[in-house]
């Protein structure tokens, strides 16, 4: 055993369920009309809206196209990409707000929620989110003549806890119940899934405004299965945009003498053209950044593609490491991809098609990327699809079933720091799993729990999500409680946290909220540095283990020198148990592994002889009228023996591996 610790339009029902692409550049609405699904349109008629967000004066809000007009005159008043400070802390987005017009509150601390500051007011990311959500509730209410209450909304598939619960937020915010929260890349796949209902094996490349995902799919009668996901929770078109004006900046500072860092409204001018270079280079050979500066002075300058796809190589070639992860998961190799399909409005770049091609042997099978849906509009029409599945389905979904994963393991911190992984990383979800624990020092009454997220070894190299208390357990021996912690991932992703001592049924339980979510560098970092941490992480878990075993023997050997048999033992017997304890306690505290699992054995060779006369005591006091459990107790152990842990935390009843 393990010790560880755990320091149709008009004249539809109400109840209508749309679908809704939250995303960094565009939002859109969608539903079922029919077998297929459709983009609802705008006020202007068009499909997709803007996600950016003016605050022209106080108490005026203006969403979608008509708030790009302001950029132009009051930058400050002005948040768009709003999507890439959702869940995210003030240590996470110093860097990229020197290229965003608008400011952040100046008194937020660490740990905080963050707020922006949009002329006079302020305004967290969920809240900037929730004026995108109400205007898509609006388009939909207006189009189908009747409320708007419930939605199932898409998220990136590497969106971590805190990202996914500040999308909730922003959906209740915006009066809307989220039914569900489906990956991206699984939307894009339910969306081309209504056309080819057949098996195989499916990669979906999504690159977006602000993030990066894929997703390897199995496809099997109407049965839609994530086998694995990776990705970038920070990275998409954001980044090459932000490339191209810091070029521009430098090209400005230098040729013409002026440096408009600090001026927002250069800034945006620089980035209106910018964005419409990159667009016009995926269908021509060259293109002109044309931009008027303050005080009137003109700067242009030509790109060719050539000279465009060198410059953003480096960003797209940022993918090529999460896609042979997701395929090393997945267990499969770029051959067994039978489809590969591209969501996002990134992917329109001629480049990134180019490296998915080469990425999946794709052009030597005689095969390309799908690219017969709008990159823009396939998650938003893939989100109507799982709503329509939810009302009921029509019979294009009927038979249709998603499953998805969790792209990163949960677990708690064991005795030395260690963690007890309960949920593996690219589980399917929903997903539940239960361990039991025990207290490690008897008359331990409280029970601390910790739940991390990450892949590494020990908890301080992974992501903490929560702490809460397991109290008023009654005064046992050390090992004899037993505590069942359960953790539940629900279907958006989300998670439940309980804990409950079995033998006085005292419990606890947590819905994990944090209140900003994981930074990029962990985000990005977590299953790689698992890779390269890999071995130096074992070894440690391995030492603190030992040094576990090491102090349970010791400090049963303390307790038996208690018990009348230790009498009983020779004076040989006595004086070789406390020379190989106290070697012990020397070797427990230094990094051999080896002599110190050597030490343990023969400690515990030389202790065969009280443990067994303990064992016939316990039996005739049995015999005398005791049951065995009370006997076991005795002996400070109960009948199954899980073992202990230190005050306020638990150790772990698993069987070591």
């Amino acid at each position: 055993m393990n010790l560880t610790q755990i320091d149709g339009q008009n004249g539809n029902t109400p109840s209508r369920i749309v679908g809704i692409d939250l995303g960094t550049t565009n939002s859109l609405v969608a539903f079922m009309q029919g077998d297929h699904p459709v983009v609802i349109p705008g006020e202007d008629g068009t499909n997709l809206v803007p996600s950016v967000v003016a605050i022209p004066e106080p108490r005026k809000i203006v969403v979608g196209n008509p708030a790009h007009t302001y950029l132009a005159t009051t930058p400050e008043r002005v948040i768009y990409s709003a999507k890439r400070l959702m869940g995210r802390g003030l240590e996470d987005v110093q860097d990229e707000l020197k290229l965003f017009p608008f400011q952040l509150a100046s008194d937020i601390q660490p740990g905080e929620v963050l707020r922006i500051q949009l002329g006079e007011q302020q305004f967290t990311p969920p809240e900037i989110s929730a004026y995108v959500l109400r205007q898509l509730k609006k388009n939909a209410e207006r189009y189908f003549g009747a409320p708007v209450t419930k939605a199932v909304v898409t998220v990136p598939a590497y969106f971590n806890d805190a990202q996914r619960q500040a999308t909730k937020d922003a959906g209740r915010i915006a009066g809307l119940e989220i039914l569900r929260l489906v990956n991206e890349p699984t939307a894009a796949a339910l969306a081309y899934g209504l056309d080819r209902q057949k098996e195989g094996v499916v990669a979906v490349y999504d690159l977006g405004g602000g993030t990066f995902d894929v997703s390897i799919l199995k496809l099997h009668e109407g049965i839609f299965e994530v086998i694995a996901t990776n990705g970038d929770t920070h990275l998409g078109g954001d980044d090459i945009d932000n490339l191209l004006i810091a070029i521009a900046l430098d090209d400005i500072r230098g040729e013409l003498g002026v440096d408009l860092r600090g001026h927002a409204e250069a800034i945006q001018a620089i980035r209106k053209s910018v964005i419409e270079a990159k667009i016009a280079l995926s269908s021509a050979d060259a293109a002109k950044l044309d931009v008027t500066l303050p005080g009137g002075q003109p700067y242009q300058r030509e790109i060719t593609r050539e000279q465009f796809e060198q410059i953003i190589r480096p960003v797209i070639d940022r993918t090529v490491g999460p896609c042979r992860q997701a395929l090393k998961d997945a267990g499969v190799t770029p051959e067994q991809i039978d489809e590969v399909v591209l969501v996002g409005g990134s992917t329109r770049i001629p480049l990134v098609r180019q490296l998915t091609s080469e990425l999946f042997h794709l052009a030597a099978r005689g095969k390309k990327p799908h690219i017969e849906l709008n990159p823009d509009e396939v998650v938003a029409l893939g989100a109507a699809v799982q709503a329509n599945i939810l009302e009921g389905g029509s019979k294009a979904t009927e038979d249709m079933l998603l499953l998805d994963v969790t792209p990163l393991s949960l677990g708690i911190e064991a005795l030395g720091g260690v963690v007890a992984k309960i949920i593996q990383r690219n589980s399917t979800i929903p997903a539940s799993a239960t361990e039991h624990f025990t207290t490690g020092v008897d008359g331990q009454t409280n029970v601390a729990i910790h739940v991390v997220q990450g892949e590494r070894e020990l908890a301080k190299d992974c992501r903490s999500l929560a702490r809460f208390d397991l109290k008023g357990i009654p005064p046992m021996s050390a090992g004899l409680p037993r505590i069942e912690v359960k953790f539940l991932i629900d279907a958006n992703g989300i998670l439940h946290v309980s804990a409950r001592e079995q033998r006085s049924s005292k419990a606890a339980e947590i819905d994990v909220k944090p209140t900003y979510g994981l930074s990029d560098e962990q985000v990005e970092t977590m299953i790689l540095e698992s890779f390269d941490y890999a071995e130096q992480d074992i070894q440690q878990r391995q030492l603190i283990e030992a040094r576990n075993e090491a102090d349970t023997i010791l400090a049963a050997i303390d307790k038996a020198k208690w018990n009348p048999v230790w009498q009983q033992l020779t004076e040989a017997e006595q004086l070789e148990i406390a020379s190989l304890s106290e070697k012990l306690a020397m070797l427990k505290d230094g990094e051999d592994l080896h002599a110190l699992r050597d030490g343990t054995h023969a400690l515990d060779a030389s202790t065969r002889r009280v443990a067994e006369l303990m064992m016939d005591n316990a039996v005739a006091s049995a015999i005398g009228g005791q049951t065995m459990e009370s006997a076991g107790e005795s002996l400070g152990q109960g009948p199954t023996a899980p073992h202990p842990f230190a005050p306020a935390d638990i150790a772990s009843s698993k069987e070591a591996k």
